[in-house]
């Protein structure tokens, strides 16, 4: 697991109205190099502004790489691609075939992580892709999501991070891009106090990190465990540490997608709250507005924002990123942010209200939860039984 770094500054956005000028500005201020990594890039209006940025940056001779997934940008037109290609930007795309009627494994082992890089300098991860966040048809928008922009040493693994991937992408699709990139830094100079790490997810050396970080951070907290997480089904060791807490005295509060997304794992994830709820964890289910979040607090102090969900498919098979902050400054913050959107947009599950679900509701979720299993056990790999 990645050991933490001191001298940063990490400043915390709250969804795209915040992230989207920073990002922008950044761009706008590159001078050598540039990396973004992406889930989505849509081409709508947020997406031909940031789209307009990095062609602005390429045609000044910024080395401008973007990279972005097959699945989850399925829906980007060639014309937009042509485009920032004909501008300088050099365009991969992560895992290009996604065909239907592939049951590989591999066909689920996306780019999930959202990560940009600016001269080395500057840094965002977080889990706001590039897509409009206003646009959230029958949710009151925008979608409630984070990311960060680091400044410091830390920026300099951030980059290692997305130059390698970028040269891995690159060379196993024969192309040239390995072979373009400059040599940046490290620009190591301390920008202020802050103590972080950044974490990944792959599926060679760093399968677990995501996950320990959260377990480790877990299972030595003292007073409170607040966690928002878009699609949470949390395999047994998960599941246990936040027993151990609640049962401990930590106050435990999870806050969960309200609003039905994935109709499979919705229900699915639901039939863990019967025990969560019995094991004193509160559970607050948030429905005025899209939950696309991936954070946690703990006792006030350690904080997480990234892309990694805690459930199968982020664990298991993603490429995944975050950023472990220890400063109390930041985690206030956050949780003030957090405590905010419990108390005008969420609501809190009671246990008696639990128990009295309609016949059809508790078989919807069990039949829900015994396919999430089967599926877990075809499509991933290794640690599959812990998701049991």
């Amino acid at each position: 697991m990645a050991a933490l770094v001191d001298g940063n500054r990490v400043t915390l956005l709250t969804s795209g109205a915040e992230y989207f000028p920073a990002l922008e500005a950044a761009l706008d201020a590159a001078r050598r190099e540039i990396h973004i990594e992406t889930y989505i890039f849509e081409s709508d209006a947020t997406g031909a502004a940031i789209g307009a940025a990095l062609k602005r940056a390429a045609q000044r001779g910024v080395t401008t790489n973007v990279m972005v997934d097959g699945f989850g940008s399925s829906g980007l037109g060639a014309e937009f691609i042509s485009g920032l290609k004909e501008a300088g930007v050099n365009f991969l795309i992560f895992r290009p075939d996604v065909s239907s009627w592939s049951f590989r494994r591999t066909r689920l082992r996306r780019l999930h992580r959202k990560i940009a890089v600016v001269d080395a300098r500057v840094a965002f991860v977080g889990g706001i892709n590039i897509i409009d966040d206003m646009h959230t048809p029958g949710h009151t928008p925008p979608r409630f999501d984070y990311a960060v922009r680091i400044e410091g040493p830390l920026v300099t693994h951030v980059h290692v991070a997305a130059r390698r991937l970028w040269a891995l992408v690159s060379a196993t699709q024969l192309r040239s891009g390995w072979r373009q990139l400059r040599e940046m830094g490290p620009f190591s100079a301390p920008k202020g106090g802050q103590r972080a790490a950044f974490l990944v997810r792959d599926s060679i050396r760093h399968r677990r990190d995501i996950e320990q970080a959260y377990l480790a951070a877990i299972e030595g907290a003292r007073n409170e465990i607040i966690i928002a997480n878009a699609y949470f089904f949390p395999g047994i060791h998960f599941r246990r540490a936040l027993m151990d807490a609640a049962a401990r005295g930590v106050r435990v509060v999870l806050l969960l997608q309200g609003r039905v997304e994935y109709v499979l794992l919705h229900y699915a994830s639901r039939a863990l709250y019967g025990a969560f709820l019995d094991g004193g964890i509160e559970i607050h289910e948030y429905h005025r507005s899209f939950l696309h979040a991936k954070v946690a607090v703990i006792d006030g102090y350690w904080a997480t924002v990234g892309s990694s969900n805690i459930d199968p498919f982020s664990l298991l098979l993603a490429r995944e990123a975050n950023i472990v902050i220890e400063d109390q400054a930041f985690a206030g913050e956050l949780r003030g942010s957090l405590v905010s959107a419990m108390s005008s947009g969420a609501r809190r599950l009671a246990p008696q209200d639990w128990k009295r679900q309609r016949i059809w509701t508790r078989a919807m979720t069990w039949i829900s939860y015994g396919l999430a299993r089967l599926l877990t056990g075809l499509f991933a790999y290794g640690r599959a039984d812990e998701f049991t």
